[in-house]
């Protein structure tokens, strides 16, 4: 019997297992079987197969074909496979040094940097084209440049899909619900109504580093190590405080499973412990502690700057046991919280789960100041190192052909925080916001229009893809 002989619910069902590459050489066989992969094929592949939450998108793909979502994604993939992207700033060079943060929902990307946010909306495009990014304004959260009014954490929260709503952590121990107002498209600076806000003290003046949400769960976490689990669903109820008794960098929290749990960065001999989340409540006891992996003892004193999980896309599959993690140490460490296996008793303290992947760059041991995953074929992980702008990128499927790219301008300054999605990474320094685009079809157009200063402009003629800037990248294999 020919292929084409068999029926065609069979011969879809053994689409479901093919990979793109097949299912397009399937297409050329016959007219038939071409007829019946472009009206039944693709839409089978999209739905059977995961990619890594990408906000920037979504629009985008809601409106796309089956095809040419399947060819965007399958291009992205090869781009990273060969090291391929461009770099892209989004704003100009802001004015002093900044410690920015981002965070992004289904419409916008939004930069916190000092007193100001500043939001991008995603825009939708025809296929054929890369879905854009256009500024959208910005907002000032008070009036006076103070230090100790500067933004040092940032998160959305879901508002019935208006996607304008944030919490916000500020450097003077405040906590901060605030809805963005509708504004006049690019309108600048625009002062924030305290009609609008939700303002809560509760570290006193202690910064709040970090904040993380999950379904109906918020989790911040100060500087001085006291954790605040809020329930969204219940607004009225106080937060639950737990005292960490040390230093704190990063906080994380999974609401999946059961239990969910709450993984925390710290300064200490173990600086990443997690929580599990009961019916009462945050455990204010560690479940279990992620070591480095070392044996020593005593353990030396380390810190931990970021913490993610992995996406349901992830290579290892649809779980949220696994965390991925930042160190001082140049090294970012893998935990899964499955492999119990694993765990190892010190003389001297309780048990400790051990990585099951570590990875560095051997040429620098900068700290890693923060981490994502998701990338071509969800098998990215990236980390925003401590100098020159530098972004590390790691393929899990082969750990040691790691590779780093410096960010547009060349900024001696950390990547202060990222965003990892399956065909871009988000990325802000000292100086700007900026975006490495792994997917195709990107032109001037995709991205806010920017005026370059005369240094910028030199950098930017040297640039082969005609709209960022020159993308130095280098190969760290060990």
């Amino acid at each position: 019997m020919r292929f084409a002989d068999i029926p065609s619910d069979i011969i879809l069902i053994i689409v479901k297992y093919l990979s793109a590459q097949d299912i397009a050489a399937l297409a050329q066989t016959s007219k038939v079987l071409h007829s019946l992969v472009k009206e039944y094929g693709w839409s089978i592949h999209v739905r059977c197969t995961s990619w890594p939450l990408s906000w920037s998108l979504q629009k985008s793909f809601a409106v796309w074909d089956a095809y040419s979502i399947v060819r965007y994604h399958t291009l992205t993939d090869h781009h990273w496979a060969h090291h391929d992207c461009i770099a892209r700033p989004l704003s100009r060079k802001w004015s002093g040094k900044l410690q920015p943060l981002l965070a992004s929902n289904a419409s916008r990307l939004f930069v916190g940097a000092g007193n100001t946010i500043y939001s991008y909306a995603f825009t939708a495009v025809k296929p054929g084209n890369t879905p854009g990014i256009q500024f959208e304004g910005s907002f000032t959260t008070t009036d006076r440049l103070q230090a100790r009014r500067d933004i040092t954490s940032m998160v959305t929260v879901p508002d019935g899909g208006l996607d304008r709503t944030l919490y916000i952590g500020y450097h003077d121990g405040a906590l901060e619900c605030i809805q963005l107002p509708f504004s006049e498209p690019g309108q600048e600076r625009v002062s924030l109504d305290l009609a609008t806000r939700d303002r809560c003290q509760y570290y006193g003046d202690d910064i709040v580093e970090s904040i993380s949400t999950a379904d109906r769960y918020l989790l911040a976490l100060s500087a001085g190590g006291t954790a605040a689990f809020l329930d969204l669903s219940a607004p009225s109820e106080p937060p639950q405080l737990v005292d960490l008794k040390t230093r704190g960098w990063a906080a994380y929290v999974s609401a999946q499973g059961t239990p969910g749990y709450a993984a925390f960065g710290l300064s200490s001999s173990s600086p990443l412990v997690v929580h599990d989340i009961q019916p009462s409540g945050l455990s204010e006891i560690p479940s279990v502690t992620l070591s480095s992996g070392s044996t020593e003892e005593p353990r030396k004193p380390s810190a931990v700057y970021g913490v993610c999980g992995a996406p349901p896309s992830f290579p290892w599959g649809a779980s949220n046991q696994i965390i991925v993690s930042g160190w001082y140490d140049g090294l970012v460490r893998v935990h899964d919280l499955r492999a119990d296996a694993r765990k190892t008793s010190y003389p001297n303290g309780p048990g400790a789960l051990t990585p099951v992947l570590a990875m560095y760059d051997p040429w620098t041991f900068e700290p890693n100041y923060c981490v994502a995953c998701g990338g071509g074929s969800s098998s990215h992980i990236a980390a925003g190192t401590a100098r020159h702008s530098v972004v590390a990128l790691w393929d899990v499927r082969n750990a040691k052909g790691g590779w780093s790219v410096h960010g547009p301008g060349n900024d001696s300054s950390p990547v202060y925080s990222i965003i990892l999605e399956s065909s871009r990474l988000f990325g802000a320094t000292q100086s700007r916001p900026f975006v490495l685009d792994f997917g195709p079809d990107s032109h001037e157009e995709t991205y806010p229009p920017l005026h370059f200063n005369h240094r910028e402009e030199n950098l930017r003629k040297r640039d082969k893809s005609g709209i960022g800037f020159y993308v130095t990248k280098y190969s760290h294999g060990r």
